[in-house]
């Protein structure tokens, strides 16, 4: 019988255990806030403190949920149409690790695109998986890399059937999906379980004008982010499963032994509270926000040399579908970067955006914003824009796309992480194998990862980027003077 997605189990029994008045002599040690920093206290307020609780029995326990958390994980599988979810409260990245550790063993394959989150290849190197990458689409456009198409999922699975998962982003960071409808059959076709890392996704199985969902598409696992457009707490994900070609006791048990023992109600609370509004309310709440997105879109559009990109982004393969919500900015005829754009928003206007690169800002719509605060972004690009053109008195250029190839693998990310290494100046290591990550973050995409070959167009990426003002991280050296690479053995004379 349907549950009653009305229901809070795990929220109110925490409300309820904590209106009988318990004396606790356990941790957490600020007792219900009394013995909290003053100031902290008021300014979070003592119902938030009062339920930062820990699992003793009566709360249940996320390690072996029996009572209010396995009733609430047991209404978000039916309201994300999964088999079995899971609460993670190590984010999506702990989620993500759980699902490539739950089918891969050391040496198994993992197919897996190239322009995956930092999280997934830390669960490369965690598990000894090997990753059998497939080649992104680029929209040169735009500088903005797609997903995986299904011709390209086709050939990797004919040329390693004996890969333990396929592993593919749904939606991108951008908003942008492929067919994942027609990539889970044909994976299945071949016995092989699909991943999906569905970070930026959690919202798209709630409305029909979104893309389909990794759990409407048939997939076997889901790393899905609630606290990025769900409504719950940052921090706070679930993995969402299908039983068949995945054993779901299988991954309590690796989520179990990613998940710190002391777990967040807080934050457990908050993913139960989110599923009810998600379910009840989903949909009505996202017509709005979709409604508000497009309206913002047709407006940014408006604007001399600002492009917000809509349906016309759907003109490859992998774009088979896209997220409204999100607002992918293109500055490149303002002759300005990313960057740039989001330094002056944040000076000018107090506007913080999601993302920039080189050529865009991404900016999200969700049922938390109202017209008032997007009237306000559209000002400020169309302030951007006009100081743009008064400053380049009409004479600015466009910027030219850049985007480097893919990097060759020449040794698997666990075997390069873990071997002896050098630290050797950056602008002398092209040619020999980089031992650690360089990325952008956000959105975490590494530039280059443990095992591949740096050539000087991946140095020179880097350097653009830099020189742009924006966050490169990974290298142990952050000034990014040296860099670590596989040590070099030489012959003994």
């Amino acid at each position: 019988m349907p549950k009653s997605q009305h229901l809070t189990p795990l929220f109110t029994g925490l409300v309820q255990h904590i209106q009988k008045q318990p004396v606790q002599f356990h941790i957490p040690g600020h007792k219900q806030g009394l013995g909290t920093e003053p100031n902290f206290r008021e300014f979070i307020g003592q119902n938030a403190l009062s339920i930062d609780m820990i699992n003793i029995e009566p709360l249940d326990d996320l390690h072996h949920p029996s009572g209010i958390i396995k009733e609430a994980q047991e209404l978000a599988a039916e309201a994300f149409g999964a088999d079995y979810t899971f609460f993670s409260v190590q984010g999506t990245s702990g989620a993500i690790m759980t699902m490539i550790m739950s089918v891969c063993r050391p040496g198994e394959k993992l197919i897996i695109p190239r322009n995956v989150h930092k999280s997934i290849m830390s669960a490369i190197i965690f598990s000894g998986a090997l990753p059998i990458f497939i080649h992104p689409e680029i929209d040169e456009e735009h500088g903005i890399s797609h997903g995986v198409t299904v011709s390209s999922v086709e050939k990797a699975l004919e040329a390693h059937p004996d890969a333990k998962g396929l592993l593919v982003i749904n939606p991108t960071y951008f908003g942008v999906a492929g067919d994942l409808e027609q990539i889970v059959k044909l994976s299945h076709s071949y016995a092989i379980p699909v991943l999906v890392d569905e970070a930026h996704g959690v919202h798209i199985q709630f409305h029909d004008d979104l893309p389909l969902s990794a759990m409407q598409a048939g997939a076997d696992m889901a790393a899905t982010s609630v606290h990025k457009l769900g409504g719950s707490l940052t921090q706070s994900s679930v993995l969402n499963v299908r039983e068949g070609l995945v054993s779901a006791k299988r991954v309590q048990s690796i989520i179990s032994m990613l998940t710190t023992t002391s777990t967040s109600y807080l934050l457990l609370s908050s993913l139960d509270t989110a599923r009810k509004q998600l379910a009840i309310n989903g949909e009505a709440l996202l017509t709005e926000a979709i409604s508000l997105a497009q309206y913002t879109r047709a407006q940014i559009n408006e604007i001399k040399g600002l492009t917000c990109l809509g349906d016309s982004i759907l003109r490859s393969e992998s774009a088979f579908a896209y997220d409204p919500t999100k607002l992918i900015i293109s500055l490149k005829e303002l002759g300005i970067t990313g960057h740039d754009a989001e330094v002056w928003l944040r000076e000018h206007y107090r506007i913080e955006v999601e993302l920039s690169d080189l050529y865009n800002i991404l900016c999200i719509v969700s049922f938390g914003d109202t017209k008032e605060k997007v009237d306000v972004l559209i000002q400020a690009l169309q302030e951007l824009a006009d100081q743009q053109h008064l400053q380049s008195k009409g004479t600015q250029k466009s910027l030219d796309i850049y985007v480097p190839d893919v990097p060759t693998l020449a040794l698997s990310p666990r075997d390069a992480f873990y071997a002896d290494v050098e630290s050797i100046p950056f602008h002398q290591s092209a040619g020999r194998i980089i031992a650690e990550f360089i990325m952008v973050y956000p959105p975490g995409i590494p530039i280059l990862l443990p095992g591949e070959i740096i050539t000087e167009e991946n140095l020179s990426y880097v350097q653009k980027n830099l020189e742009a003002g924006l966050p490169v991280q990974g290298p142990e050296d952050e000034s990014l003077q040296t860099l670590l690479v596989i040590k070099e053995q030489q012959a003994i004379r």
